[in-house]
């Protein structure tokens, strides 16, 4: 799943290239998405590069590699023919979010379990989107939730490791739009980008802190930050 704001830059960057062969520049990209700074267009282009949508290619500055275009996109574009990659260096274009089906949701089998949905991937490392479509659902021990919505978040990367979280587990999460320092939450960082990190406050900022040494405490102006979600299980599979 991509968001709004994934889905713009990356059909931006495929359709100006198509058009001019022109690749943009950071400000172009920033200006085509009315971001507030260019660092909001690197947010973006490594979440699209972690989704597998594009590469960045060595030795060549702010050259990338398109992969693949949203599958419904492309239906409904070229309805006949797949897509080819092509090589570009920068751009965006504004359409129309496209809504993906979602798969038939999987029941719980016994009484003392209840079906969550699973929202889609969580970063626990860089940022990465999250809160996105339903994309299917998991059954869960009623014992873990307790009162309130709950949802699943399948983990990505490391920084909370020293928290038992690891990369590859689905964590459970209490809808909250609250939270007390050391609570380990889903945050949302300016409407865009989401992680997974303990909360903690530092003064009139709130720090988004890992659990890993590799990675840096961020802190932010309470206005840039909101709380979506509360961590009350995990659950992990063994190969």
């Amino acid at each position: 799943m991509l968001t709004r704001k994934q889905q713009e830059l990356l059909l931006f960057i495929h359709e100006r290239m198509k058009e001019s062969g022109v690749p943009p520049s950071f400000d172009e990209m920033k200006d085509a998405l009315d971001l507030a700074s260019k660092s909001g267009i690197h947010r973006l282009i490594t979440a699209l590069e972690e989704r597998g949508f594009i590469r960045r290619l060595p030795n060549r500055a702010r050259a990338l590699e398109v992969i693949k275009l949203p599958d419904a996109y492309v239906a409904n574009l070229h309805p006949r023919r797949g897509f080819s990659p092509s090589v570009i260096e920068g751009s965006l274009g504004k359409t129309q979010p496209v809504v993906a089906q979602k798969p038939a949701p999987v029941m719980a089998d016994n009484p003392f379990s209840t079906n969550i949905p699973v929202m889609g991937r969580i970063a626990a490392g860089v940022p990465i989107s999250a809160i996105q479509n339903n994309t299917h659902d998991i059954a869960v021990p009623i014992e873990m939730l307790g009162s309130g919505d709950h949802y699943a978040l399948e983990v990505k990367g490391d920084s909370m490791i020293d928290a038992g979280i690891l990369d590859g587990d689905t964590v459970i999460i209490k809808n909250a739009s609250t939270a007390s320092p050391g609570d380990i939450i889903v945050a949302l960082v300016d409407e865009e980008e989401a992680t997974l990190k303990r909360f903690r406050r530092k003064g009139a900022s709130i720090a988004l802190e890992a659990a890993n040494p590799a990675y840096e405490t961020r802190i932010f102006p309470p206005d840039r930050v909101k709380v979506q979600g509360k961590l009350v299980g995990l659950i992990r599979r063994y190969h």
